[in-house]
């Protein structure tokens, strides 16, 4: 006789784990499955945790090296401890994964080890054993992807994996895409003392992002010290046992020229896992990018089995697979629930942070929404100045006929934080008056997301 469950989960990463908590929060039968030997998934263990860790660990480094001085502040010589920084970011993942553990024993959630294969509706096969279940959440999330003919070997060619377990600093480094896990990394190599290129086949980074924000990040990276080489794009790559060469030639075809670096960083995006499941057999749809097809109750063309996270349609985002998690464990226990992605937000963890929810202007445009625009500059911030922190910029685009809030976007110090009071107001169709009228604490950096909406109406005060 199979084990029986309200719901299995396969996969625990964030989406996979939050859904299962709170299913069994609400009172069902719950079991998740992960073939690795830790909770947390790609996140937790070698994606969003472990390189907030190195970006923290470089940056305190960084500021040692090169800020302290101006603030009165001596180190003396200053020395880098590659292994025990690897050992802290360690220890941060083990925290995180060792929480997951507890949680779901204080949930009383079985954790089935192994590969799930879902044999048909209702019945998921984990190794040698077979379970049953209602409700079957496929939460197998992302992989990364390589260009053709580029093998990644985790040791010359990596992926943002093997950029987080070197086991020393290398003199060079060509990261081969400009979006969020390419800079995030890169910055880390770069504060360490690598010498960092990014190859990116558009002609700026961080695509689909504001224009304005990108433009902005791309300055404030070159003054960094990162070498970008925009429109262009790896077409070989040759491994020695010292080095990686690259092939590079424009987007639009051209003259090829060769670059060599210790190690080469693959960030050119990620795609969802969905090997061994055995979708084809049991008949669950995917679209033409792999992602498994949904309805706006997260079910697929197969009943009773459902799919949240990178593995669907929307932002590869672990906030966002949170969240579909913790709506569709409400839903099957007869709830009502939504997620408007328009609502959720992006950060970049460099330094100054990005981040942006809603609309840019370039969609506005597009889309022929008129809108007013309102832009404050950390530069003119108290407490921006007081820590020594002022590069960057608060955006605010609002309806020009209603003031409601469309889009935000930020570049500067702690703007991840910063974001979520843009989220908050643009979930209550809050507009930008409402910003500007609340009472934002002085000094703080929160003051910029309030000049910056005082200048949607053109009256802000402290520029």
């Amino acid at each position: 006789m199979a084990d029986k469950y309200d719901v299995i989960v396969i996969g625990a990463g964030p989406g996979g784990y939050v859904a299962a908590i709170r299913c069994a929060q609400l009172g069902m039968k719950t079991a998740c499955v992960e073939k690795r030997e830790t909770l947390g998934g790609t996140c937790l263990n070698v994606g969003c945790i472990p390189s907030k860790a190195l970006l923290s660990a470089s940056e305190k480094y960084e500021e040692a090296g090169h800020h302290f001085k101006g603030m009165g502040i001596e180190v003396g010589k200053l020395g880098l401890d590659l292994k025990t920084m690897m050992g802290f970011k360690d220890e941060v993942v083990e925290a995180n994964t060792k929480g997951i553990e507890f949680l779901f024993k204080k949930n009383k959630i079985d954790h089935l080890k192994g590969a799930g294969e879902i044999i048909e509706a209702g019945k998921v096969k984990v190794g040698d054993k077979t379970y049953e279940a209602d409700s079957i959440i496929i939460a197998t999330g992302s992989d990364v992807i390589s260009l053709p003919g580029i093998e990644i070997d985790e040791k010359k060619i990596v992926s943002s994996t093997g950029a987080l377990e070197l086991s020393e600093v290398p003199k060079s480094m060509v990261v081969i895409g400009g979006g969020v896990i390419g800079l995030e990394m890169g910055t880390v190599w770069r504060r360490l003392g690598t010498k960092v290129t990014v190859v990116e086949f558009l002609d700026n980074i961080l695509p689909g992002m504001d224009e304005e924000i990108r433009k902005e990040a791309l300055k404030i990276f070159k003054k960094q010290g990162i070498d970008f080489k925009l429109s262009s794009k790896v077409t070989k790559a040759v491994t020695t046992s010292q080095n990686v060469a690259l092939q590079v030639e424009p987007a639009a075809g051209g003259d090829t020229e060769s670059i060599v670096a210790d190690i080469v960083l693959m960030a050119v995006g990620r795609k969802p896992y969905t090997d061994g499941l055995g979708l084809d057999k049991i008949g669950v749809d995917l679209d033409e990018r792999g992602r498994i097809k949904t309805d706006e109750f997260f079910e697929t063309s197969v009943e009773g089995i459902y799919a949240i996270g990178d593995a669907i349609i929307g932002p590869m985002l672990a906030h966002k697979a949170e969240d579909e998690g913790v709506i569709l464990a409400e839903l099957l226990d007869g709830q009502t629930g939504h997620i408007d992605y328009n609502m959720v937000p992006g950060v970049v963890y460099t330094w100054p942070e990005i981040s942006a929810v809603g609309k840019t202007e370039e969609q506005l445009k597009e889309d022929g929404v008129k809108y007013n625009a309102g832009k404050f500059p950390f530069m003119a911030n108290g407490r921006a100045r007081a820590m020594g922190m002022t590069e960057g910029f608060v955006k605010i685009l609002a309806d020009a006929e209603t003031d409601k809030v469309l889009g935000v976007h930020m570049i500067g110090p702690n703007v991840g934080e910063l974001i979520s009071e843009a989220v908050t107001v643009m979930e209550f169709d809050g507009s930008a008056e409402d910003i500007a009228r609340t009472c934002h604490a002085h000094p703080t950096l929160t003051e910029v997301t309030k000049e910056a909406a005082l200048a949607v109406d053109k009256r802000p005060i402290h520029i």
